[in-house]
């Protein structure tokens, strides 16, 4: 009762932010004015984009295969493609699920739960250590375009909000006693001990990364997913005439930007993605708030649909063909 009192909280508490957000995004807004700018748009430039965005699930069904053969080498790509595709779309209503359901769909009885979270906990470290050199990248050779905007709406409000810093103290702190008394009392007590067995087995698919074969094939699909990343937000300032004039390095610096936005715990990053990204379209190119919305809502809802279209196939391949079919042969 307890537990869906906990999830029950965590869902309203979820949406109330996404609706908060999105009330942000959307106020003030003149629909005359967006709807202008939406008939403008280079529908070309859109088609580019899906093709990209297509290509980005792909690279990261490649890269996860990867992870999973050195545990189960009977894993095939199919299986995987549609895992990540279901999650996805599911991710899209439920915040921060996604993951939790393209795992369970890999899980086997060779291959146990919490060995495949830890090859998507490894996915997602490669993740953010992508994002972070992205901005770099971006950075070093763009400074000039965007130096300013990262220097007062990034780097100081982190380093002068001391709350924030005390904040990753805490949590640093709580991780590390949690770890040491799961360790230390995983023979004295049943519940350490299945903590611990977790948590053995959580760290068995994080090391899968030593294990792969091809090591640069991996590092490949990981930098040809973020290029593809790159590549959305470049087509889609491309299709947009007030924004055409962008580089691929303000496709580069964008597509940065809209990964943090991910990061907000609210369903499929709606109302944050979109707050973020037309609050920083205005700063760094002077554009309108309709004009930053559309490129925000471009971006979100299309690669939404995409990833839905593709999530509703795959379960009707995965789950009602293949799974029906099997079980017509046992018959």
């Amino acid at each position: 009762m307890k537990k869906k009192l906990v999830n029950i909280l965590k869902y309203v508490l979820s949406f109330g932010l996404a609706g908060l957000l999105v009330w942000l995004a959307f106020k003030g807004i003149d629909w005359h004015e967006f709807l202008i700018g939406l008939k403008a748009t280079r529908w070309g430039w859109i088609f580019l984009f899906l093709v990209a965005g297509y290509l980005a699930l792909v690279f990261r069904a490649l890269r996860w295969t990867q992870l999973i053969h050195p545990l189960d080498n009977d894993i095939h790509y199919g299986k995987v493609w549609d895992a990540n595709n279901i999650g996805g779309m599911v991710s899209i209503a439920i915040p921060g699920s996604g993951d939790l359901v393209r795992t369970a769909l890999l899980t086997t009885a060779k291959l146990p739960y919490q060995t495949v979270f830890g090859t998507v906990i490894m996915e997602r470290a490669w993740d953010v250590l992508a994002i972070v050199l992205m901005f770099a990248i971006s950075l070093i050779f763009a400074w000039g375009r965007f130096g300013g905007f990262f220097v007062d709406n990034i780097w100081h409000p982190l380093t002068t909000h001391v709350i924030i810093l005390w904040i990753l103290g805490i949590l640093i702190l709580l991780i590390a006693g949690s770890l040491f008394c799961i360790r230390r009392f995983r023979n004295r007590s049943r519940f350490f001990g299945r903590l611990n067995s977790t948590l053995e087995g959580f760290l068995i698919g994080f090391k899968t990364f030593g294990k792969i074969k091809n090591k640069l094939l991996f590092l490949i699909y990981s930098v040809m997913i973020w290029v593809m990343y790159m590549l959305m937000s470049y087509f889609v300032l491309k299709a947009i005439p007030q924004l055409s004039g962008a580089l691929m390095a303000d496709g580069l610096f964008v597509a940065s930007l809209g990964n943090v936005a991910s990061l907000v715990p609210v369903p499929g990053g709606i109302g944050a993605y979109h707050y973020l990204l037309k609050v920083s379209l205005m700063g760094l190119y002077g554009t309108t708030e309709e004009i930053g919305l559309l490129f925000a809502t471009l971006c979100h809802e299309l690669h939404a649909l995409l990833v839905i279209i593709l999530g509703i196939w795959s379960y009707v391949f995965r789950i009602v063909i293949l799974k029906n079919g099997n079980a017509s042969k046992k018959n």
